[in-house]
């Protein structure tokens, strides 16, 4: 959920040689024997919720999802987690959960402890899809911080959850500071240096703001992989529900079949009602809008955020003791749309 970040923009010629210097240096690599045959495409099996950090993951710290402590232990971790993972499943009727990583996460003591999130979801049947997100201030410019760190990460993370089914890897959100070739070339450098991992567990992020796969799905080197994209209602001051739904469909083309829409989402804690069509709205018309076209392509879905600390858009807020925490929903229309999108529930009334 972020808007265009203020800064200044680096010169595509010093862009294009970090990308060269990114690539060069991706270190080590852990293709080992080749990729399995991609399975066939079915997105509409996500059905899911980001858990965010209160600081919206980005950060040049460690990440902390919101009900955690960097002070927890695994067990402790793994016994909070176990729990928020059981209440998005029993209010939401989720399967999915997206987390994140960066480098600070990964490569510090607090991997260990931050595992814990991962296995927890994984060992409750979830999908969990690991998406890195770049740092705060001026390192927040669409571009990976530091390549002598990411690779690194990765390493790590492919080791630890490559022979785990339930876990996919989406190399990096939101990649706004490349041009679409670049990006393009990015994703495919990933591929290769990963080339062990199935390409049908592999996000490969739209370009931009993740706001179009249309050029990632068009590139060969990257056939195989889910496509993530990302769709939000400040986009535009006010859209029609019709508005909405061209405008969605134009950013995914015809790569329905292979995309997620995995952030998107709207205001809940304000006392909208998405269950009514109200055309003055154009929050109600974007949610209605998304959630209406993603059932009819049969997308998979991951909405933004299931739960964050302050967020007028987190569709859960924590409630128990701190040590054993359980989730509210903070608004039951919006869960009804999402429901629908995930081919259960009613249409909006009238």
């Amino acid at each position: 959920m972020r808007p265009t970040p203020a800064g200044t923009r680096r010169t595509p010629r010093l862009r294009a040689a970090l990308l060269a210097l990114l690539i060069a240096g991706a270190g080590t690599s852990l293709s080992g024997a080749p990729a399995q045959a991609a399975p066939r495409m079915d997105t509409s099996q996500f059905k899911g919720v980001n858990w965010a950090d209160p600081r919206d993951n980005f950060a040049d710290d460690p990440v902390v999802l919101s009900g955690l402590s960097l002070s927890d232990s695994y067990a402790q971790t793994y016994t909070k987690s176990s729990r928020v993972i059981s209440a998005f499943r029993a209010n939401l009727g989720a399967n999915t959960v997206r987390l994140p990583i960066n480098p600070y996460t990964v490569n510090g003591t607090y991997w260990k402890s931050y595992r814990a999130v991962i296995d927890a979801a994984s060992a409750k049947g979830f999908k969990v899809i690991l998406s890195y997100w770049e740092g705060t201030g001026p390192r927040k410019d669409g571009f990976i911080d530091d390549q002598a760190t990411y690779w690194p990460m990765w390493n790590t993370v492919v080791k630890a959850y490559k022979s785990d089914r339930n876990v996919y890897f989406e190399p990096m959100n939101e990649p706004h500071g490349y041009t679409d070739t670049e990006w393009a070339d990015l994703a495919a450098k990933w591929l290769d240096t990963y080339a062990s991992v199935p390409r049908g567990r592999v996000f490969v992020s739209g370009a931009g703001y993740n706001d179009h796969v249309t050029t990632v799905c068009a590139d060969p080197r990257l056939k195989g992989t889910y496509l993530s994209l990302h769709h939000y209602g400040f986009w535009k001051e006010y859209a029609t529900y019709d508005q909405w739904v061209a405008d969605l469909k134009v950013r995914i083309g015809d790569c329905a079949n292979r995309t997620v829409a995995d952030e998107f989402g709207a205001h809940m804690t304000t006392g909208f009602d998405y269950n009514k069509p109200a055309p003055d709205n154009n929050f109600v018309n974007y949610m209605q809008a998304v959630t209406d076209t993603f059932r009819e392509l049969k997308m998979g879905s991951v909405y933004w955020p299931g739960l964050r600390t302050g967020d007028t858009y987190s569709l859960q807020t924590l409630t128990g003791a701190p040590s054993r925490p359980w989730l509210a929903t903070t608004n039951q229309s919006g869960a009804d749309r999402l429901a629908w999108a995930w081919g259960r529930g009613k249409a909006v009334r009238p």
